[in-house]
């Protein structure tokens, strides 16, 4: 049996009859915190306080995440001094995969790996790349599954609307 993402009392009954299934993570959900090591300094989501986050989860073999790289990168760049921080956590098993794929498609923003891949399990990912606008505050606002250059836009639209708030 699958939990569907349910109100919190519901999901904490839901892990406790069917022990190692995780809740997805949706609108209106306090964003699960995280500390991973990152390409420079540690990644703590919780240090990020009064950031706008838009938190990407991507893989060395996923075709789109090679596509979404240079358009956060254009993000961070643009919105960054309104207050959005681009963090992307990297689930690869092998971090040497990431590095690699960082040396050819490189990231203007945090950079965290989680080889372990307990962060992506926090949030139940179940594509990648998966990513999620969160307020400043550490709601979630916004999912969004897979990444294709037409998306961009509406993704857009929803980090202007959450830096307007």
């Amino acid at each position: 049996m699958r939990c569907k993402p349910i109100p919190t009392i519901l999901a904490m009954l839901c892990s406790i009859a069917w022990p190692g299934l995780a809740v997805a993570v949706g609108v209106g959900d306090k964003a699960p915190d995280f500390r991973l090591p990152g390409t420079k300094d540690e990644v703590l989501l919780s240090g990020q306080s009064g950031k706008l986050i838009y938190l990407d989860f991507w893989a060395s073999w996923c075709g789109p995440c090679r596509q979404s790289f240079p358009w956060m990168n254009s993000l961070q760049d643009r919105f960054g001094p309104q207050g959005l921080r681009v963090i992307a956590v990297n689930v690869d098993t092998s971090i040497d995969a990431a590095r690699k794929f960082l040396a050819e498609v490189p990231a203007q923003f945090a950079v965290a790996f989680d080889s372990r891949g307990l962060t992506p399990r926090s949030y139940a990912i179940k594509g990648m790349p998966t990513s999620m606008l969160i307020s400043p505050d550490g709601q979630v606002l916004y999912v969004h599954v897979g990444f294709r250059p037409e998306e961009r836009a509406v993704l857009e639209s929803k980090i202007v609307q959450a830096l307007g708030r």
